[in-house]
This record gives structure tokens, sequence and C-alpha cells, in this order.
């Protein structure tokens, strides 16, 4: 059982990547979902699609490289944990690497990454930071 399914996504995401995958499939969830979607977004993979395998829903994402082979993600961190929860308000929100990133948030609103909920002026819980 796993006990935190966003660290499990961005880990198997982390291990795609330095591995040179195309894709990496992961558990779906409406969550992890909505974080390929931003992910998308902000143009850090391709595409992804939510396929169902008999009972299970996995969803396909397919990742990013540059033209010299090297991924668009450098680094992708966890904030928030379950065991330690880390929540601001929308004018404490960090920038990262100098607003060349992305904090994916969870709020009232519904999933967003940090620009986004800056410009809102909502806060909430910061899930992960990509650069």
């Amino acid at each position: 059982m796993i006990t935190d399914p966003i660290a499990d996504m961005l880990t198997r995401i982390r291990n795609a990547i330095k591995a040179r995958h195309p894709k990496v499939d992961v558990p779906a969830s409406r969550l992890k979902t909505e974080i390929a979607r931003i992910l998308k977004d902000e143009g850090y993979i391709l595409n992804y699609k939510v396929a169902e395998d008999g009972a299970r829903k996995t969803i396909k994402i397919y990742l990013k490289y540059q033209a010299n082979n090297k991924p668009v993600i450098t680094r992708m961190e966890r904030v928030s944990r379950p065991g330690c929860r880390v929540y601001v308000n929308h004018e404490q929100i960090p920038r990262v690497v100098g607003g060349l990133g992305v904090n994916i948030l969870t709020t009232p609103k519904g999933l967003m990454s940090g620009r986004e909920a800056q410009k809102q002026g909502v806060g909430g819980e910061i899930l992960c930071q990509i650069s």
C-alpha cells in the first residue's frame, strides 16, 4: 500500500526521465490527472492519457525531451508531505528557480499552478515544485 501517491507519481516520472523512457504509466486518480494536466499546460510533458486496463485506470504520461535528448524536467520535489503539510496564502507562494519553475497548489478553487493561484488571489497547500 502506498502512503503518499503523489510522491509515488513524482518518483515514477523522475525515474523514467533518468532512464530516458518516452512514457511512464501511473495509477490514476483525479488528483494525479489534474497534476498531469498542469504539467502539460506548463509545457513539461508532451501529453497524457487516461487508459483503462480492466478494472484499473492508469495515466500514460508522455515525457518531453529537448533536441539534444536532455529532459525538460530537471527537478521534481514534493513539498507538502503527509507528515508535514505546507500551506501558504496567495502572497506567500514561493517562486521556483526565479520564476522559471512552477508550484502546484491545491486550493479551494481546485488544483492550479502557483502563478494561476496568485492571479486568482487564492492560497492553499503546495503539493510540489517542478523546474
